[in-house]
């Protein structure tokens, strides 16, 4: 007899109270305004910049503008955390210039001074990013966006931009863009993946001013409904072996439309990208994680954020003093399934640092609707949920309020798929496309089912089967979902139940 397993941690907030964010406490809290994700204190943001982790602190850049609510000239906003989990923005790091404004790309800890650019023994942060020149784009030249440095000698306070930029000019390609940086051991050198319009183009560099062309990859390979756009290149290792997983955002072209990241697993000898597979494999099933990369100087960990919007309507959200957020940071590993590696996510473990006592309840049957909020006091902290059945069944987890909004996200058998239905979960007049189901395959091949869900004020990340399935929603209650039912028109027996509520913080210097 199969048994269903079922794990959810939830994550949300209960009340007004402020924590995890970049401004203080506040007695009435902007509606929709994240609780434990990044969001900038005003404006738009869009893509993670520069993910860098140094001494002690995880620096996040990310695409700001900070003169309005939708898209605009771009800069590099700038927040720090010593966890991760704690947000604290910082003035702007990178300003438009004369050679464009500043999109997206890396930052690396040039620990050799390659660059030379450090002094009397300081190790320079280097930032490598898109210069994008307006001017350029309107005589449609085709070469309007080429690569620049930056570097800073005080941790990021300060930049100083290179004299020799840009480093690598464009050669006619109208996208050309998002510099991911990486030092490459074996050969001594930094490789850097770039979007190149429907294909990723490797380049190398002995001290990062420097680059040749090494290979391309992907213009036949993959999903190719948009333009290819912020690539990462990274290790991992599984059962002792080391693979390489290349990230490619897609927009649009997702597999529930419009903004996605799929990804390819293979092998790097430092020259040319194989995958082990052509296989087109997502990220996230979602429409709310895109352009993720990773933390650099992370050490053996392997640890992404993401942007939690869509393009397809990021400009048209209904919040007002700002627009937009991160998703939570999510390690990064490999798994086995009939024999094809798949990339897993799962939540980081200092998210740890915002639990409370631990409510746990056992044996619990549900046929129809079963009251969560009771037994927990509303969705207000992290829980695990386990359940077991005599065969996998139909069941779903319902967040709503008094205002008769739904979010709806399971399992679904019939199909063996994982959902999240929206349309019923507040405001969607905003955009036409915002108010439908998505669904995701199950993966996985095992007897059993895992979930795992992270909740928001307007934002659920739902992990399957160890973070093998994942899915990123954003949604906008008309007020906060403080009711949480569990639903099973087959029935489920529920062996244990797991429900953390948080500790709510907030940053003590603000």
């Amino acid at each position: 007899m199969k048994k269903l397993l079922v794990s959810l941690a939830m994550l949300s907030t209960l009340g007004t109270t402020t924590f995890c964010q970049s401004q203080p406490a506040q007695t009435n809290r902007e509606p929709h305004r994240p609780q434990y994700h990044f969001s900038p204190k005003t404006n738009w943001m869009n893509d993670p910049n520069g993910m860098v982790y140094l001494n002690g602190t995880y620096h996040l850049f990310f695409q700001y503008h900070p003169n309005g609510t939708t898209w605009g000239p771009m800069h590099w906003g700038h927040a720090t955390s010593k966890d991760m989990v704690h947000w604290q923005e910082q003035p702007i790091a990178l300003y438009p210039d004369s050679l464009g404004t500043i999109f997206s790309g890396s930052a690396v800890v040039d620990v050799n001074n390659t660059s030379g650019f450090g002094k009397n023994g300081q190790t320079p942060l280097v930032a490598i990013f898109t210069h994008h020149n307006p001017e350029l784009e309107k005589k449609k030249t085709g070469t309007h966006q080429y690569q620049s440095l930056a570097y800073s000698l005080d941790e990021g306070k300060t930049w100083t931009k290179y004299a020799g930029n840009p480093v690598v000019p464009n050669p006619g390609i109208v996208d050309f863009r998002d510099p991911k940086v990486r030092w490459y051991e074996p050969q001594k050198k930094w490789i850097m993946t770039l979007a190149t319009k429907d294909r990723i183009t490797f380049y190398s560099s002995p001290n990062l001013k420097n680059w040749a062309k090494e290979s391309e990859f992907g213009q036949n390979v993959g999903a190719h409904g948009g333009v290819w756009e912020c690539p990462d290149l990274f290790p991992l290792t599984h059962n002792g072996k080391q693979a390489w997983v290349l990230l490619v955002s897609i927009n649009p072209g997702g597999p529930n439309g419009g903004s996605a990241t799929q990804y390819f697993v293979g092998d790097f000898d430092g020259k040319t990208f194989k995958p082990y597979s052509t296989q087109t494999k997502w990220m996230d099933y979602g429409t709310d994680n895109y352009a993720g990369v990773t933390f650099a100087n992370t050490g053996n960990r392997t640890v992404l954020m993401g942007w939690m919007s869509n393009w397809q309507y990021a400009q048209v959200v209904p919040t007002s003093a700002w627009r937009s957020a991160t998703t939570v940071p999510r390690e990064l590993g490999l798994t086995e399934v009939n024999k094809e590696l798949y990339l897993t996510s799962a939540p980081v473990k200092e998210l740890d640092a915002l639990n409370g006592k631990t409510i746990r309840l056992n044996n619990i049957s549900v046929k129809g609707q079963y009251d969560l909020t009771a037994k927990t006091g509303g969705p207000s902290g992290l829980f695990k949920l386990t359940l077991s059945a005599a065969a996998t069944q139909d069941f779903a987890i319902v967040l709503a309020n008094e205002q008769g909004n739904e979010l709806v996200l399971g399992y679904d058998k019939a199909a063996n798929q994982y959902y999240i239905d929206r349309s019923k979960a507040g405001k969607t007049a905003f955009e036409k496309g915002f108010g439908k189901r998505h669904t995701a395959p199950r993966l996985s091949t095992d007897g059993s089912v895992s979930l795992t869900l992270l909740a928001d004020v307007a934002s659920v990340e739902l992990f399957a089967d160890n973070g093998l399935t994942v899915m990123t929603d954003i949604f906008f209650p008309e007020t906060d979902m403080k009711k949480v039912f569990i639903k099973s028109g087959t029935g489920v027996s529920i062996r244990t139940l797991q429900y953390t509520p948080l500790t709510p913080s907030v940053d003590a210097g603000l």
